[in-house]
């Protein structure tokens, strides 16, 4: 670990993360409160927040991927932190003039100029960190994201009552423009020349033809697939596990959350250290199979402290899961398709949450709360063994005790 806080483009890239983690919550909590208070409570515009997140990825992850591979990657994360505060200083000027409504192109743009900005960082980190030493970076990454996951919320809700939505988006255009600024530290960084050599749409295609070429990117692919689809069945239950199963106020359903942040943290960490020691396509499958048992349990529990446990269990499992496969992916990626692939396999797992969010409810109206919570652990058991198909270098098998 001692060499990771040594490497010049990890210090830049976790700082700027640690940045845009503070400006994202304070962005999300402001903009929540003020859409509450100008909408009085209006849960359709509230919901709207989330859509104007979430649909950018769907839209443009994979074309933000291909570009990330097309683009030098130091001026695109440079570029997309200035985007994103030029946009929020724009957002601001409406806001001041009266014109709420604006604010919801706040988290759309914010959350387009994160599919360009993202993949460029993974691309950094496989140009610059020794490969031994990626596990431990995105185990700090992932923590970073795991820390805001409990504290964000509180931060953002504090500063919002303290200085009001005006003031939260002024904060929020100094931490994007410091964010920009920190990285024109990074290397200079020169591109090969382009495999495709052609349109963006030819690009894409060859990132589509190197991913089905490559069998470990096909099986992690199909894995998270499903990993979606039975997260997706069970996200919007969670409620009901609390309230019918365990007799709770559904106010109590924000201490599981933080049970599973907290949990999310210590896996995060856990992995940063011992994750260049583990067999990958053991923790994989291993990881996957307690995912699945993990959610039989809580369906079947009536105890709180079991529920409780589980749930942090969980997030330590799936933090723990996302940097191994996260390095994994890092290392085995060619460094001209690193974007491509991030940009195709995230909203592969996105769409089938969607999917299983869409379809929970039914279900749950169909056959009840606990065959649904069974049924997503089946469809979270059938990855192990696809887990169990994975075929690693002899490095990344045996490595055991090569750390320092």
């Amino acid at each position: 670990m001692k060499e990771l806080w040594k490497n010049k483009v990890f210090v830049l890239v976790a700082s700027a993360d640690l940045l845009q983690q503070i400006g994202i919550w304070v962005r999300n909590m402001a903009l929540l409160f003020y859409i509450v208070e100008q909408t009085g409570n209006d849960p359709v515009a509230v919901s709207l927040l989330t859509v104007f997140e979430y649909a950018p990825i769907f839209v443009f992850s994979i074309v933000g991927g291909t570009l990330a591979d097309r683009w030098n990657p130091k001026r695109t994360m440079i570029t997309g932190d200035a985007l994103s505060a030029v946009s929020i200083a724009v957002i601001l000027s409406f806001v001041v003039a009266g014109w709420w409504q604006v604010v919801f192109a706040a988290t759309a743009v914010s959350a387009i100029v994160s599919q360009f900005s993202q993949p460029s960082s993974a691309v950094m980190f496989k140009r610059h960190v020794p490969e031994d030493l990626i596990p431990a970076a995105t185990g700090v990454t992932q923590s970073l994201m795991a820390l805001f996951t409990i504290i964000g919320p509180v931060l953002g809700t504090v500063i919002y009552s303290w200085a009001g939505v005006k003031s939260s988006l002024a904060l929020l255009i100094a931490l994007f423009t410091l964010s920009a600024l920190m990285q024109l530290a990074l290397p200079t960084y020169k591109r090969a020349s382009r495999l495709a050599g052609g349109s963006v749409w030819k690009e894409m295609k060859a990132g589509w033809a190197y991913m089905r070429g490559q069998r470990n990117l096909m099986l992690i692919t199909l894995s998270f697939a499903l990993i979606g689809l039975g997260a997706g069945l069970i996200q919007p239950l969670d409620v009901f596990l609390i309230t019918e199963r365990l007799h709770l106020d559904k106010e109590d359903l924000q201490w599981f959350y933080s049970l599973a942040g907290i949990g999310m943290l210590i896996g995060g960490a856990a992995a940063a250290t011992l994750g260049r020691k583990a067999n990958p396509r053991l923790v994989v499958a291993a990881g996957f199979a307690f995912l699945a048992l993990s959610v039989a349990v809580e369906a079947l529990s009536v105890w709180t402290g079991l529920t409780a446990s589980m749930r942090f269990l969980v997030g330590a499992a799936m933090a723990f899961l996302q940097v191994v496969l996260g390095a994994t992916l890092i290392s085995m990626v060619e460094e001209a398709y690193i974007g491509r692939v991030n940009g195709t396999a995230t909203p592969v797992m996105m769409a089938a949450m969607l999917i299983g969010t869409a379809a929970s409810g039914f279900l749950m109206k169909s056959i009840s709360l606990v065959p649904t919570y069974l049924i997503a652990a089946a469809i979270i058991l059938l990855s192990v063994p696809i887990a169990l198909r994975l075929r690693f270098s002899a490095r990344a098998e045996v490595e055991v005790g090569s750390g320092g």
